[in-house]
């Protein structure tokens, strides 16, 4: 059945490009894409050596491809580079996250942290090449309506993960809270709110990461 398009609004659509492949090819490369992805894992320990920053870019252009409400892209990228600036932004962090670790985490919380190591030192936010400061926009900067701003933004930052690991890069998702040095620091408007804090790099050698166990097929997928 063709797709009903009003004569006003046709000039607003052209056609797909898709190309269909086997189902041969199908399978390979959905397999690959997993064994791949399957090897991603969130890093601490990031060497401070140069990455090269035109596959950062590459990896936000593809993050900015994800769909979103009403196409809004309702998302910011702040790419950081400047040390005296992740100086500042890892100085902020830890404060926040000695309060979390001190005053506001639960001792279930705590707990649940215990096998991953963590506290509220945040050397990789200054060890790491690259910072990334994703920002989601509420509404536009002339106060036009943004739709599912959370489900648009999290699309996005999962593109961004997965284009950076396959081009060779190690990650963390960190998300100190409070958040809103970020807006201070970076100087973003007050319908930027932020999101999440991305440290990008090389890991060091002998990286260790905690051993994990992920769901197994049954844990995650249900067909009916």
């Amino acid at each position: 059945m063709s797709q009903y398009v009003p004569k006003s609004e046709k000039s607003l659509f052209h056609a797909l490009d898709f190309q269909r492949k086997t189902p041969e090819q199908m399978q390979a490369i959905s397999l690959e894409l997993f064994e791949r992805m399957n090897q991603r894992r969130s890093v601490r320990q990031f060497s401070t050596e140069p990455i090269p920053l035109d596959v950062v870019r590459a990896a936000i252009a593809t993050a900015n491809t994800a769909p979103s409400g009403a196409n809004k892209q309702p998302w910011t990228y702040v790419m950081i580079i400047n040390p005296n600036l992740k100086k500042r932004l890892r100085e902020a962090a830890e404060f926040e996250e000695r309060r979390f670790y001190k005053e506001r985490a639960s001792d279930e919380w705590l707990t649940d942290l215990l096998r991953f190591g963590t506290d509220w030192q945040k050397p990789m936010l200054e060890d790491a090449p690259v910072l990334i400061a994703v920002f989601a926009q509420t509404q536009g900067e002339q106060g036009q309506k943004h739709y599912y701003v959370k489900e648009s933004v999290g699309l996005s930052v999962g593109l961004l993960l997965g284009a950076l690991h396959l081009s060779g890069l190690a990650t963390l998702t960190h998300t100190p809270s409070p958040m809103a040095f970020l807006n201070d620091i970076l100087e973003r408007p007050a319908n930027e709110r932020p999101y999440l804090l991305i440290p990008v790099g090389y890991p060091i050698e002998d990286c260790l990461v905690p051993t994990i166990v992920r769901k197994s097929e049954s844990q995650y997928l249900i067909e009916k």
